[in-house]
């Protein structure tokens, strides 16, 4: 009997998938035989591989990216009465780490050829409030450090790297999460390593570092909490802390991913190419920018629809869908949810590159083990787009 061919729209093609093996496996059940499961000597190991990728003196495992920029808002000393610079396409905790601290998050506009925060845009939202900007690296593409670090100098400000997408990325050669006061890093399992969900927070400024390492173990300050205390010490708690520490067996996990980094990037670079042959020819599709200088990491595919494409962007990812391709928008335009919206008064178009970002973006499927095959799966589907409005036409 002759074999059927394998409807490829009838197996599911997700939007990502991590990739684990035995080597995790074994990390974890290194930790169980230790019997050390909360934070301690497999975090550590963590952070020091951590340290050595990004070129950095400090790192501080935690519980989620959320988690790290909250904490770095708190080292910093910011809090009522200040204000943050932030871009308003990203993901919403780019601005709710100043909100958490009853800070003000101020929006600014993007540069829609890197979907990242426009310095002109950032340099026109300094007032004497502003304490900091949150520098975030979409998608796993630099922003333009140079330029946010000269406008920070200029007017005494903050950096805080928001470095969620952006394990292993480069800025002129140097790892991201190295230039600011302080780098934030996710470990979600969309993102190039996980641990489930966990998070970093790297810095070159000692005190900083202790101030972050406090914050996430209830405001114990380490520097008066000797590792081996004597038994009638409870450590010095000098003012409000938090309970935000990675676990070992967490831990163990990252350490594994790490030693994968190289492969997983090499990997996710191939995809980028092979998407960026296939999809080359497809004039209403704008694909992802890596300037010169950048190294992107392709934590996320990312295509803009343009006006002119045949059928909106939900109707394309309607058709994806139906198709079995997982897809979602780039990330929101976060002036746009009630939240900052309603408090702040914020009309829909006020940042403009924004709101045609969240209304244009396409992620498409990018995860470690994908194949050529499913590539071009992607690519013909976005090339059926055609027929399938001359298919709706008809039926009009």
């Amino acid at each position: 009997m002759a074999s059927q061919a394998t409807d490829l729209s009838q197996i599911p093609l997700p939007i990502t998938r991590p990739s684990f093996n035995h080597e995790e496996i074994q990390a974890v059940q290194q930790v169980f035989d230790s019997g050390w499961v909360t934070q301690g000597p497999m975090t550590a190991a963590f952070e020091k591989a951590f340290a050595e990728r990004h070129q950095v003196s400090h790192t501080l495992a935690t519980t989620s990216c959320t988690a790290a920029l909250h904490m770095s808002v708190l080292a910093l000393g910011i809090g009522p009465g200040d204000e943050v610079i932030v871009p308003s396409f990203t993901w919403v905790t780019s601005a709710h780490c100043a909100e958490y601290a009853g800070a003000k998050a101020v929006f600014c506009d993007i540069d829609p050829a890197t979907f990242n925060m426009n310095p002109d845009a950032v340099a026109a939202a300094v007032t004497p409030r502003t304490k900091a900007i949150v520098a975030v690296h979409l998608f796993g593409l630099a922003a333009d450090l140079y330029a946010l670090k000269h406008i920070a100098q200029r007017h005494g400000l903050a950096i805080i790297e928001d470095a969620a997408c952006a394990v292993g990325s480069t800025y002129f050669g140097k790892p991201v999460g190295s230039f600011g006061d302080l780098g934030c890093f996710s470990f979600h399992p969309r993102k190039v390593i996980t641990t489930g969900e966990g998070g970093m927070v790297t810095s070159e400024n000692k005190d900083l570092a202790d101030r972050v390492a406090a914050l996430r173990n209830h405001g114990s300050n380490r520097l008066k909490s000797p590792l081996a205390p004597k038994p009638h010490q409870m450590g010095a708690f000098e003012f409000l802390g938090f309970n935000l520490r990675l676990s070992d067996i967490q831990a163990a996990v990252g350490l594994a991913q790490m030693k994968k980094l190289d492969g997983l990037l090499e990997h996710r670079w191939a995809c980028a190419l092979g998407y960026n042959q296939l999809l080359k020819d497809v004039e209403w599709l704008r694909l992802p920018a890596e300037p010169e200088g950048y190294r992107h990491t392709y934590q996320s595919y990312v295509v803009w629809v343009k006006p002119d494409a045949t059928l909106p962007r939900n109707h394309i990812m309607e058709h994806l869908a139906a198709h079995g391709i997982q897809t979602r928008p780039g990330t929101m335009a976060v002036h746009l949810t009630p939240y900052y919206r309603d408090k702040y008064a914020i009309a829909a178009d006020a940042f403009p590159w924004s709101k045609a970002a969240e209304e244009s973006t396409i992620t498409l499927p990018i995860f470690p083990g994908m194949q050529e095959r499913d590539l071009e799966r992607v690519a013909g589907a976005l090339r059926g787009v055609e027929q399938s409005a001359r298919t709706l036409r008809k039926a009009g």
